[in-house]
């Protein structure tokens, strides 16, 4: 299961996006999206993610 965004919480810093080892995660709009087929759920994002805005289930 790919790492999810919580949009409402996201707020586009892009620190997941420059932290993801498989460069899975891009910022769209001002908020993260994650591309599932490549995303390996390694939990780096949400380490990084200052606002608590993504879960790996």
């Amino acid at each position: 299961m790919a790492a999810k965004i919580n949009t409402d919480e996201c707020v586009g810093c892009g620190v997941c996006a420059d932290s993801c080892p498989n460069e899975a995660i891009e910022v769209v709009d001002g908020v993260a999206v994650v591309n599932e087929a490549e995303c390996v759920d390694c939990g780096v994002c949400v380490d990084e993610c200052a606002v608590e805005a993504i879960t790996v289930e």
